[in-house]
């Protein structure tokens, strides 16, 4: 009956390791910016930045975080586009000083992210701000 239980309890570790390696990130896009921006209601400092996504499904979580780890933040994509074109870049929106960051364009998709909870934390930390327009990527 003990060979049983430790047969079983090896099975059971190498099925967690096969899901463990499921939940793998997948590189996607590397970006430098040149100033501090707003995503997902976190402010992160100017730098190199790798963006991956978590899963399979194009509209799972995206980790973005900066060259030394220090600085990370995960985001839910609010949508995914087909490019325009196949060259990488990121799209933000001005609101007074800040920039928040609203899109992720890869090789294949192009990731949208909302702005609106990012938009509320800079409102709250510095009185209401309008939105002043948008920026091309970077």
């Amino acid at each position: 009956m003990k060979k049983y239980a430790k047969i079983l309890v090896a099975v059971t570790f190498l099925l967690g390791l096969g899901v463990a390696a499921k939940a793998e990130t997948r590189p996607e896009v590397i970006a430098k910016f040149p100033f501090q921006f707003v995503v997902g209601g976190k402010t992160l400092p100017a730098g190199t930045y790798k963006v991956s996504r978590l899963g399979d499904d194009p509209l799972s979580a995206l980790m973005i975080t900066n060259d030394n780890g220090t600085a990370s933040v995960f985001v839910l994509p609010l949508s995914i586009a087909e490019p325009s074109s196949d060259k990488a870049k990121v799209g933000f929106e001005r609101v007074g000083e800040h920039y928040l960051l609203s899109s992720i364009q890869t090789g294949d998709l192009v990731y949208n992210i909302s702005v609106s909870r990012s938009l509320a934390m800079v409102a709250a930390a510095h009185g209401n701000v309008s939105a002043s327009g948008s920026a091309g990527g970077h």
